[in-house]
């Protein structure tokens, strides 16, 4: 009984060993959850890639068609120019109408700056009275604000025309700087709002007990906590108000105030016939400050628009 009993698993094993050499490797079921997995991140990559290249299409081919000559774009709307040359550079760095083109960056630059100071600075100080100050009438003037964002900009166009011409400002750069300092962009003060009634009150509570006003709590408090939300407000802001054409063709009549969103115009109005290979140069070099703006801000972005507080 002993003998056989300790022969018998000694010979099972050596069975076992003998069909494991004899059947053909079979995956495991973890193996193929790796391999599935493996082919479904390829197929991801592949496809981002793919809708990478639509996006960034336009783009592409507006770099290349920099170097068509004038009379080529009606000829060849593929991507690559047949005659390559470089003189849209030189014709457009020339300038228009005995302006440079530096002249028409500086004013495009001058109003961006100024726009996301102002934004910034006055959509902070609102958001700050919204979320922290307790007033009487709070909700109803929140509700107000709120509610601009409903409004088009096409229905206050003439009074604030009006309002400008009678006060001297027209043909300037204060139409389109000042309401930037007002607290005017209903949608920037929403979000710092939100942002911060996401904040414990502990802190102020606090401040004030160290003997510290609303401004100080306001400066040494508050913005350092909003970073992400201020930066991904100036991004923003500095987008919109360098692509803006309506309000600088409203306000502004002098050549040389035009930024550049106005002064592509005149490549296409100086002459009968449009300079294509002008304007999409000049279009190009105006893309490139955006794009760089956004790349060096595009990391807040994610952290501003998650508006996500301190958890108390």
């Amino acid at each position: 009984m002993s003998t056989q009993s300790f022969g018998e698993p000694a010979v099972q094993v050596l069975e076992q060993q003998d069909l494991d050499q004899t059947l053909p490797d079979t995956p495991s079921p973890r193996r193929r959850k790796i391999k599935r997995k493996t082919w479904q991140t390829i197929v991801w990559f592949a496809a981002l890639i793919l809708i990478t290249a639509v996006v960034l299409y336009p783009l592409v081919w507006l770099l290349f068609s920099t170097f068509k000559p004038n009379a080529e774009f009606g000829q060849n709307p593929g991507l690559l120019p047949n005659n390559p040359t470089i003189d849209n550079y030189f014709k457009v760095l020339e300038g228009i109408a005995g302006i440079p083109l530096w002249k028409f960056f500086w004013n495009s630059f001058v109003l961006a700056t100024l726009a996301v100071i102002g934004t910034v600075f006055s959509s902070a100080l609102a958001a700050y009275a919204f979320s922290r100050v307790q007033f009487k009438g709070l909700g109803v003037l929140f509700a107000a604000m709120i509610g601009t964002l409903l409004l088009p900009f096409h229905v206050v166009i003439i009074p604030q025309y009006l309002l400008f011409n009678n006060l001297g400002m027209v043909d300037t750069f204060w139409p389109l700087v000042l309401p930037k300092f007002l607290a005017t962009e209903a949608f920037f003060v929403f979000l710092l709002v939100q942002f911060m009634r996401q904040m414990p009150r502990d802190m102020d509570e606090a401040a004030r007990i160290d003997g510290a006003g609303h401004l100080r709590i306001f400066w040494a408090i508050i913005l350092p906590l909003i970073k992400p939300a201020l930066i991904t407000c100036a991004i923003f802001s500095f987008i919109w108000a360098w692509n803006d054409f309506l309000g600088p063709l409203i306000y502004l009549t002098s050549p040389e105030n035009y930024p550049l969103p106005i002064a592509l115009r005149l490549y296409n109005d100086q002459t009968s016939t449009s300079d294509y290979g002008a304007t999409v140069t000049a279009s190009f070099l105006a893309l490139v400050p955006i794009l760089l703006f956004f790349i060096v801000f595009q990391r807040f972005l994610v952290d501003g628009v998650a508006t996500q507080g301190l958890k108390g």
